[in-house]
């Protein structure tokens, strides 16, 4: 009997952003909320695979590492370091999540709009980390799938229009019906092996080439 598959831990970067010009008091907060973090991360069982500064190098070691989940640790507002996130994740989406002091709406909606799956206000406590962290990945992957299904439905409509112009084309050229244009384009589709769209396309690029 074959045992069930282990998950995989989740890899995870930690940014941390250090307050400009913060005094000794400061960093000391700082310090405590950072280790509230590594705790809260490592007890749940997650793989802190690097701890980065929020600097310009940013993005080009998000894209070397490859982590599944990002958390920024900032005390204040982190437009700027969402910036180079936004960058880092464009093309390869990962959950974001933003611990922070930070309850100005301006820097809420920057942060959302920037793809950050949670925005936790004054929130970093070990305990919480776990349980704030599966919120944020499920609200991803939701947001994801919602996603694909959207581009889905967009690829198939716009795959449509393409069978409706080539049945135009083969109806005028060849006097055919409209079912007739659709039957040829079947029995094309099947015997070059391409999808419907696919031969619609190469009728409509040699109409357009005539």
């Amino acid at each position: 009997m074959k045992s069930p598959p282990v998950p995989r831990t989740l890899r995870i970067v930690v940014v941390n952003i250090a307050p400009g010009g913060a005094d000794e008091q400061t960093m000391q907060a700082q310090a405590r909320r950072n280790t509230a973090l590594r705790i809260g991360l490592l007890e749940s069982g997650y793989d802190i695979v690097a701890s980065l500064p929020a600097d310009i190098f940013l993005p080009e070691r998000i894209a070397q590492i490859q982590p599944d989940m990002i958390i920024i640790d900032s005390e204040s507002d982190a437009r700027d370091v969402l910036e180079h996130i936004v960058i880092a994740t464009r093309d390869e989406p990962r959950p974001i999540v933003l611990f922070t002091d930070d309850q100005t709406p301006a820097s809420m909606d920057a942060a959302i709009a920037a793809g950050v799956s949670a925005y936790i206000v004054a929130g970093l406590q070990a305990e919480r980390v776990k349980p704030v962290l599966d919120v944020a990945l499920a609200r991803f992957k939701r947001e994801q799938k919602l996603l694909d299904e959207l581009t889905d439905t967009r690829r198939q409509l716009a795959e449509r229009k393409l069978i409706e112009r080539a049945k135009g084309v083969l109806m005028a050229r060849n006097r055919m019906t409209e079912d007739e244009a659709y039957q040829k384009l079947r029995s094309m589709a099947m015997n070059k092996k391409l999808k419907l769209a696919e031969v619609a396309q190469r009728i409509l690029d040699v109409e357009d080439l005539l």
